[in-house]
C-alpha cells in the first residue's frame, strides 16, 4: 500500500492540565523542498454547524453515537479518545486556536516504538509512502527517497502539483461526505504516513462523534499511526495492520469500531496503483463495497497514463527496486465505480472535483478522482 526515521516523534501523554501535546516540529514544515510548488495546507471550518435540509447551503449533518470501551479499546485507543481538540498545523507550531482555549489532553502513558517493526523498516531502496510524503514536504524519509523524488520529478514535475491536488481533494471528499452526506464512520484502506488533515482530523473537527479506521500495512506507517493518530472524545480512530489484499480480515477488524448496518465512506486514494490486474482491483473495491450498506459512498483517485511524461518516471521508478506502481486510464479507474452513482463532477482530475472558491487558478493534473454512492 501507500506509504524513516527509525522511530517517531513521540507524544508524551500529560496530565488534563497540559497545555501543549505533540511533536517538537511540525509533520509538514512551513516550507517545501520544492519552491515551485508550495505547500498550503486546506483547513476547513474547525466547529461543527446545524444540519443541513435539501436545498440549503453551510455545513452540518446529523449525527451519529461513538463506540464506548465495551469493544476491547487498546491502550492507545483509549489514550485517543480522552484527548481534548485535534492535532493540526497551527497546535502543531505551537498556536492554542481551540474553541475552550486548551489544547489536547491525554493520559499518562508513552508510545514506544516496536522494536520488530522499526527492524523492518528499510532505508536503503526507495518507498512510494516516503517519497510521497518528501513531495508534501514532510519530514518521514531518507536521502534514499529524495533521490528517488527528485529523479522523478525531474522527469515529470507535475507529481508534485499531483501530490498537493490529491491531498487537497482529500480534504474536500471528506468536508463533503461529513457535512452534506451526514456520514460519521469512515475506512480508509491506505493510509499512508501522517501528514496534516488526515481524515479523522477533518471529519472530526466538523462532527467530533465521527469514527474512522486507517488501514495499511507498511511497518513505518504503523509506527507513526500509534504515535499520531488520536481523536476526539466522543469519536474514535483506530488502526488496522493489514493488507488491501484482504478485504475480508479489513472487514473483520475494522467492524470492531464501525457499525456496518450504518453508511461508511470508503476512502481508497492513490494505492490501486499497487494492484496491476484490471479484474482483480475491480474485485477488491467490489468486496470492501459489498459489505457496506445503501448510502455508503466510495472516494478514490489514482495516477492515469495520459500523460508520456508520468509513464517515463514511473517506468524508471518501478525498475529501481522499489514497489512497482501502475498507471491506469481514466476509463479503466471509471470501472472502479461500476455499480455507484458518481456525484458531480464525475471522474476528473482531482483538482477539478469541487474546488474551492480562490483566487488561485485550478492547476491540471493526471491523477484522477471522484465520489461515488452505493444505491
Amino acid at each position: 500500500m501507500r506509504s524513516d526515521r527509525p522511530g517517531p516523534e513521540r507524544f508524551r501523554c500529560a496530565s488534563p492540565k497540559s497545555r501543549r501535546v505533540g511533536p517538537p516540529t511540525p509533520l509538514l514544515p512551513t516550507r517545501s523542498p520544492f519552491p515551485h510548488a508550495p505547500f498550503a495546507c486546506p483547513v476547513p471550518p474547525r466547529e461543527p454547524q446545524p444540519a443541513l435540509r435539501e436545498g440549503e447551503s453551510g455545513t452540518g449533518g446529523p449525527g451519529g453515537g461513538p463506540v464506548g470501551e465495551e469493544r476491547g479499546e487498546s491502550p492507545h485507543r483509549r489514550c485517543a479518545r480522552r484527548r481534548v481538540g485535534t492535532w493540526d498545523a497551527g497546535t502543531a507550531a505551537g498556536a492554542d486556536h481551540s474553541g475552550d482555549g486548551e489544547m489536547i489532553t491525554m493520559p499518562d502513558e508513552q508510545h514506544d516504538p516496536d522494536p520488530d517493526l522499526l527492524a523492518k523498516i528499510d532505508s536503503t531502496v526507495p518507498h512510494s509512502a516516503r517519497i510521497w510524503n518528501y513531495w508534501l514536504g514532510g519530514k518521514d524519509n531518507y536521502p534514499v527517497d529524495h533521490e528517488a523524488g527528485d529523479e522523478f520529478a525531474k522527469i515529470f514535475p507535475g507529481i508534485v502539483d499531483a501530490a498537493r491536488g490529491s491531498r487537497y481533494f482529500l480534504a474536500r471528499a471528506v468536508r463533503h461526505l461529513t457535512t452534506r452526506e451526514g456520514i460519521r464512520q469512515f475506512l480508509d484502506v491506505g493510509t499512508g504516513l501522517p501528514t496534516v488533515d488526515n481524515t479523522h482530523e477533518i471529519a472530526q473537527r466538523l462532527a467530533p462523534e465521527s469514527r474512522i479506521v486507517y488501514v495499511d500495512n507498511d511497518p513505518l506507517v504503523l509506527v507513526h499511526a500509534h504515535a499520531l493518530l488520536t481523536s476526539t472524545p466522543d469519536g474514535v480512530t483506530d488502526y488496522i495492520d493489514a493488507d488491501l489484499r484482504d478485504p475480508e480480515v479489513i472487514l473483520e477488524r475494522a467492524a470492531a469500531t464501525l457499525d456496518f448496518s450504518e453508511p461508511v465512506g470508503l476512502m481508497m486514494l492513490g494505492i490501486m496503483g499497487h494492484v496491476p490486474d484490471d479484474d482483480l482491483a475491480r474485485s477488491l473495491v467490489s468486496r470492501l463495497l459489498d459489505a457496506l450498506p445503501p448510502g455508503s459512498f466510495l472516494t478514490l483517485s489514482d495516477g492515469t497514463d495520459i500523460s508520456a511524461a508520468r509513464q517515463q518516471a514511473h517506468e524508471k521508478y518501478n525498475s529501481s527496486g522499489a514497489v512497482p506502481y501502475h498507471l491506469r486510464s481514466p476509463e479503466s479507474l471509471g470501472h472502479l465505480f461500476d455499480g455507484l452513482e458518481l456525484l458531480e463532477p464525475g471522474l476528473v482530475p482531482v483538482t477539478h472535483w469541487r474546488p474551492d472558491h480562490t483566487p488561485f487558478p485550478v492547476m491540471p493534473v493526471t491523477t484522477y478522482g471522484g465520489v461515488g454512492r452505493k444505491p
